[in-house]
């Protein structure tokens, strides 16, 4: 590729660039960094340590956006002097160099483009998710484990945290159900829509025939709740019991009564948490996961009534989201899409980027509203 094509790549990457600043709203983003910098300084800021985390989270998120568009503008800015260098040495080894920062330069600005496209009400928060075995016994467990392991390695490849609240484990093989929390900045936004049911076709490893088995698993991805969402719960309306931890633990854990499961009586929802030692702290825990259940709850009623009125019976897109198939024949494909690849074990080791942007774009596209 001549130089004057990579020129006009950088141009075409500049007016993108340019685009997205103003859809980020940059000298929002910089006067909010200053006053949030501000609140976080305030010396009386911890006495009051629920405001303080909201404070700094938002702090957090809005640095991360500003440091990733600063870098990259200054990456682009770079190239066009990496490509005069490399004309006029005739170094084809610099060229090549500065061609391979162009292309990582280009994947950087659509994934920050991608970012443009989370504006839901929640997409920038803290996600909780929970992954539980659903049709096909012990392969469903299995499969559980299997898509838990895949998450917490497409967050391990993201550098996001992840603090696994809660694992229930089956019998022979796999997990119940897990839940675990992601924090990072658009963590809801980004992982939302991953939410529904997961296919999993393979011969199966506890089949003394080798026989091909079909098993399901379903992922619920829900925002982690602020402070100002006011969500009330009366003790009334909840049973809280206590009981020993099970499965894999550090010496200690499960040993005393201290893990804790709430049921909220008039939804029928429970919920667990049994990673921290201490049964209070795992009561409070627990009670933050069903606070961001209800305000799940909440908000999907709030988008069935509004779909009702425009007369939207169809089921929620979620459902029988993504199919992967490791026999007879290698791929993944997502339902809603149709974005598919022949790697399962790439996919199964975290690889999601493809799947999760070609799932927000699809979404952001009319297929359905996202709140």
């Amino acid at each position: 590729m001549a130089a004057r094509e990579y020129l006009q790549e950088v141009r075409a990457l500049d007016s993108t660039l340019v685009s997205i600043e103003k859809v980020l709203d940059l000298p929002k983003l910089q006067a909010d960094a200053l006053s949030l910098e501000a609140e976080a300084s305030a010396p009386d800021l911890w006495n009051d340590p629920e405001k303080a985390q909201v404070v700094t989270s938002k702090l957090s998120r809005v640095q991360s956006t500003l440091n990733r568009i600063t870098t990259i503008r200054r990456r682009l800015e770079d190239i066009p002097l990496l490509l005069e260098l490399a004309e006029e040495d005739k170094d084809q080894k610099a060229l090549a160099e500065a061609g391979q920062e162009l292309d990582d330069v280009t994947r950087a600005i659509g994934e920050l483009e991608v970012q443009t496209l989370l504006s839901g009400q929640y997409d920038e928060r803290d996600a909780l998710m929970t992954i539980r075995s659903e049709a096909g016994g012990v392969e469903a467990a299995d499969w559980a484990e299997m898509l838990s392991r895949m998450y917490l390695r497409y967050c391990e490849r993201n550098s996001y945290k992840v603090d696994v609240l809660e694992t229930s484990y089956a019998e022979e093989a796999g997990i119940k159900s897990t839940t675990f929390r992601v924090s990072a900045p658009y963590a809801y936004g980004k992982l939302s829509v991953e939410q529904g049911t997961h296919r999993l076709v393979r011969i199966s490893p506890f089949d003394s025939q080798s026989r091909r088995h079909t098993s399901f698993a379903g992922v619920e991805v829900v925002p982690v709740v602020e402070q100002s969402d006011h969500i009330d719960i009366d003790e009334k309306e909840i049973r809280v019991d206590v009981y020993r931890s099970s499965g894999p633990g550090g010496q200690g854990v499960n040993t005393t009564d201290s893990a804790v499961r709430i049921t909220h009586i008039p939804t029928g929802i429970v919920v667990s948490c049994q990673n921290e030692r201490s049964q209070i702290q795992n009561k409070a825990t627990a009670m933050a996961v069903l606070q961001s259940k209800l305000l799940e709850r909440r908000r999907q009623e709030e988008r069935a009534r509004i779909d009702a009125l425009k007369g939207d019976n169809s089921g929620s897109w979620g459902n029988q989201m993504r199919s992967y198939v490791l026999a007879p024949y290698q791929m993944v494909k997502d339902l809603r899409t149709d974005y598919e690849v022949g790697n399962p074990a790439a996919v199964l080791d975290g690889d999601l980027d493809g799947f999760i942007e070609a799932g927000i774009r699809w979404r952001m596209s009319g297929n359905k509203e996202h709140a």
